[in-house]
């Protein structure tokens, strides 16, 4: 199978600090960096690299080589990626010491491309392909539903959490995966069980206190956080999504995938960065078989 992702493309800035500044105040960074980046982004460097086939379907602008060639030479199919003009997406992240994060995007090319390229490229699409989305992006819903349609599962991360963009595109979605804050934001804003959403199954992660399946007429399925070292958290969403796809699409059953997918997340938090710290499936195998 092959993992199609439709997600946004940016390049992050990142700045170490000793703590996230509070309203007002002004703080010299120790430490500057510039990487690849975007929930998509993300999410394709980490199924790639977790050994599955990907295609990525997005935008750069003018200022996109750079981020384009980070994408390339982790082995993700870009042939479909739009060229437009303006500026590429990109991030602005503040990291303290203790791996936390704050983050501010801006969508650039993530929200002007066009919508029939991306519904030309994925008539390449196989039945039994993966569609990974997130809400980065224009066109959520109709890419979505065009997956769909062609009888591709769809794995969608509600995030940044935004209901309206959520209630557009969950009859399309097949897996429904969100952190434990954009759960509570769902159930709050839908007031429903999770057994009751138009989707298949639901995966809920929580950090430090590991993940959960959920899906109905079978029983729930729960993973721990793998033991590890918390050097930077930013993009472990996304390594679990991804590394989520890329199990799914080796044929693995939900419990395997899920493991599979937290071993990869605990590799990534470990270190420094977003799509440069998603860890290869040799690892991600080896912590899995020593756990």
């Amino acid at each position: 199978m092959t993992v199609w992702c439709f997600g946004s493309i940016n390049i992050d800035h990142f700045y170490s600090l000793e703590h996230l500044p509070a309203p007002g105040e002004t703080l010299a960074a120790s430490g500057y960096r510039v990487e690849l980046g975007g929930k998509g982004a993300n999410q394709s460097v980490a199924a790639a690299r977790a050994g599955a086939t990907v295609r990525h379907l997005g935008a750069i602008g003018a200022d996109g080589d750079r981020a384009l060639a980070g994408l390339i030479a982790q082995g993700v199919n870009c042939d479909s990626v739009q060229r437009i003009e303006g500026p590429t997406g990109h991030a602005v992240i503040m990291l303290d010491q203790y791996g936390e994060n704050s983050i501010i995007t801006e969508a650039g090319a993530n929200r002007k491309m066009a919508l029939e390229p991306v519904l030309a490229a994925l008539e390449q699409a196989d039945l039994a392909d993966i569609l990974l989305l997130q809400n980065e992006t224009a066109f959520q819903p109709e890419i979505a539903e065009a997956a769909m349609g062609r009888g591709m599962e769809v794995i969608y991360s509600a995030a940044p959490f935004e209901i309206g963009a959520v209630r557009a595109v969950l009859p399309y979605v097949n897996t429904l995966v969100m952190n434990a804050v954009e759960a509570a934001q769902l159930r709050a804003a839908l007031d429903v069980p999770f057994e009751d959403l138009p989707v298949e199954a639901v995966v809920i992660t929580r950090g430090a206190e590991g993940a959960s399946w959920h899906a109905r007429g079978t029983p729930d399925i729960f993973v721990p956080a793998l033991p590890t070292k918390v050097v930077d958290s930013t993009g472990a969403g996304d390594c679990f999504t991804g590394a989520l796809a890329a199990s799914f699409s080796m044929g693995a059953a939900p419990e395997d995938a899920m493991l599979f997918a937290a071993a990869a997340a605990a590799i990534q938090v470990s270190r420094p960065g977003t799509s440069a710290a998603m860890p290869l499936r040799a690892e991600i195998e080896k912590l899995v078989f020593t756990t």
